[in-house]
């Protein structure tokens, strides 16, 4: 197999990955016929058909779908040999991390602090939505990902889910907004709380608990973003519902004060990897 064409086996990986020939020829800005036609020669170099077409679609035979998992094995190596490549020579080591864009900046900071300073690395932190994070660190664009939600796995998911943290939800606002000596019931029903949106755990568990002690919350904001979250409890905006760490300078220094701890309501902190022939040794030093 030494004289195949691996030119043709990537075209063949594209229109695999994408199902349909004519989306497969735009996106590697070749014609549909002259796409065809290296499909063809590789099926006549295999020996086995690789697809069968459906109406307008393409499917993969049983050949095909071996096929394609070699290719991607293939082109996966190949990008990860260019990465660790364009790594070396660098006179620091680069990080690539993602972080989920509504994550506790307080958190981040504290679990990088072990490579902070060192003169012999270079930190490169992008934020952004789980998914677009989630395929950059599978295309090795980032060597994890920093998220407060476990990614969905299957049988052949690439990720593995590393569990850093738990920390436990609080009430946290403003010295003085809320009085001190009352139920968790009468302080939900009573106080203006600043709370995360409904697509966080968080939140999810905070209405669980809500309706478990039969009180209707009384609402202030709903925010997605830590740090709005943080910066709306600094001005007395209402009582946020947070992991303590989220504010934990304004803790220390009195600006703000934790009124209650929430039962049974935890937020979880992941780091999200793949597996890698070459890992980024810096990896090691985080998770030790």
């Amino acid at each position: 197999m030494a004289d195949m064409n691996y030119h043709h086996l990537y075209y063949f990986h594209v229109v695999a990955r994408e199902g349909h020939l004519t989306r497969a020829a735009e996106l590697l800005n070749v014609s549909q016929s002259a796409l065809s036609s290296q499909i063809r020669q590789l099926e006549e170099r295999f020996g086995q058909q690789l697809f069968e077409r459906r109406g307008r679609a393409l499917h993969l035979t049983e050949a095909g779908r071996i096929a394609l998992d070699h290719s991607e094995t293939i082109f996966s190596v190949g990008r990860e040999l260019l990465a660790t490549l364009q790594q070396t020579g660098f006179s620091r080591q680069p990080l690539r991390v993602g972080a989920i864009a509504t994550l506790s900046r307080n958190f981040q900071l504290t679990f990088l602090k072990p490579l902070l300073g060192r003169s012999d690395v270079e930190i490169i932190l992008r934020a952004g939505s789980a998914g677009e994070l989630l395929n950059a660190l599978i295309t090795l664009q980032l060597d994890l990902v920093l998220t407060n939600q476990e990614p969905q796995t299957d049988a052949i998911s690439p990720f593995i889910t590393h569990k850093l943290d738990e920390q436990t939800v609080s009430l946290i606002g403003v010295p003085g907004l809320c009085k001190k000596k009352m139920s968790l019931s009468e302080r939900l029903a009573t106080c203006p709380l600043v709370l995360p949106t409904r697509s966080s755990g968080v939140r999810r568990g905070f209405d669980a608990l809500a309706s478990r002690l039969g009180v209707v919350p009384q609402i202030a904001a709903e925010i997605d973003d830590m740090a709005m979250m943080r910066l709306m409890a600094r001005e007395g905006a209402g009582i946020a519902v947070i992991p303590p760490i989220v504010v934990k300078d304004e803790l220390e220094a009195s600006m703000l004060t934790e009124v209650d701890q929430l039962p049974d309501i935890t937020e979880t902190f992941f780091a999200i990897t793949v597996e890698r022939r070459f890992p980024n040794p810096l990896l090691k030093t985080l998770f030790s």
